[in-house]
């Protein structure tokens, strides 16, 4: 049976991704933004409310759905999906939609020190694009972790690891927080900060290898109310304990009341989501059809929106941010069915491949990934 729980987490949290971008870019604690306008300082609470979990969170949903994608198809043909849906796409990203979030930010700063004159166009092209490619991270960090995975599986042939990992039981999984925190202490990349290699990792193959077991699913279901009520009153107190502070840095990051919190609520959301939301509808289908594709088209034209609405017609800002998001809810995906209709773009961008395809088939293939 279809466990549509998980695909109503992925939706709900790119849906998180799309809001939290719009606040995002105005925020006024010092995290470094494509649009250099500071907007209401109180709306940054809903920032630091989900910014430590809700990419954490789909990592390890990732894992799960790995898990049972392989129980379908080989190693090599989970391999040669993850290029077409996953790497290629945050390449093309870059370098076909990436330019213009680049183009954005350097109206706002000085990025070639004054000798933007002397730089050929191409190579301004390609600075603008990588300084562009703002969420697509997730997609090449995806891809990283999936290449990882199937060199565990290459040594666990027979698949060890993951029957020894169904034998965990409730307070280990509790537990695990340790290794959580642990993780966030490794392979962090200088100055980029959301390529957290090691939690984000880490978070992938604890989907995959402990939470696709039904027993640890159940468990969590059972728990949910108390998993719940902790984890939103942590919420609230990290809130409160780091606002102002800029939410990214190793520092905040790294703590252990932040790794707690992100471990309580993750462990929440699956609890809840599996015991109120395992159901699908004809809406839900639909965007979790078109996740992916949301996820990829959503911050160049958010940002280009952003300057526009901002340069020409300042509006007071609460209006801006109520724009930009009526903007996005209906740009992007009236934008995605037209790329969806052109062959090589929708390869490039979205990763798919064929000529014609109903809702249902794109419907399995973006869970897949």
């Amino acid at each position: 049976m279809r466990k549509y729980y998980l695909d109503n987490i992925r939706i709900g949290i790119v849906l998180l991704v799309v809001l939290y971008h719009v606040i995002y870019i105005f925020n006024s604690v010092g995290v470094i933004s494509n649009i250099a306008v500071k907007g209401i300082p109180q709306m940054d609470a809903f920032l630091y409310f989900v910014y430590p979990w809700f990419m954490a969170c789909l990592f390890l949903v990732a894992g799960i759905s790995a898990r049972y994608s392989l129980q379908k198809r080989t190693d090599k043909q989970f391999a040669k999906e993850r290029v077409t849906k996953l790497l290629i796409p945050s390449i093309a990203g870059t370098l076909i939609l990436g330019w213009t979030s680049g183009y954005i930010t350097s109206l706002y700063t000085d990025m070639f020190a004054g000798n933007a004159d002397k730089i050929p166009g191409f190579i301004k092209y390609l600075i603008y694009s990588l300084c562009g490619s703002g969420p697509l991270w997730f997609a090449q960090e995806l891809f990283f972790a999936s290449m990882i995975l199937l060199l565990i599986r290459k040594v666990d042939k027979k698949d060890k690891l993951w029957n020894v990992c169904g034998k965990i039981n409730g307070i280990m999984i509790l537990l695990l927080f340790f290794a959580v925190w642990g993780s966030s202490f490794l392979l962090n990349t200088p100055m980029i900060t959301v390529y957290r290699n090691g939690i984000y990792i880490f978070m992938f193959l604890l989907g995959f290898y402990v939470f696709s077991h039904d027993n640890v699913q159940v468990a969590l279901e059972k728990w949910k109310f108390p998993l719940l009520i902790v984890a939103v009153v942590c919420g609230v107190a990290y809130t409160i304990y780091y606002y102002g502070r800029n939410y990214t840095t190793d520092a905040c990051l790294q703590s252990a009341f932040t790794n707690f919190y992100l471990w309580i609520m993750i462990l929440a959301i699956l609890g809840s989501a599996k015991a109120w939301f395992n159901k699908s509808n004809r809406f839900t289908k639909y965007l979790s059809s078109r996740c992916f594709g949301i996820y990829v088209l959503h911050y160049p034209v958010l940002i280009l929106f952003a300057y526009l609405v901002v340069t020409y017609l300042r509006l007071p800002m609460i209006l801006n941010y109520l724009l930009l998001l009526i903007l996005e809810i209906i740009v992007v995906p009236c934008l995605y069915e037209m790329i969806r209709k052109i062959p090589v773009l929708r390869f490039l961008l979205l990763g798919i491949s064929k000529d014609k395809e109903d809702v249902r088939s794109e419907y399995i293939r973006s869970n897949e990934a």
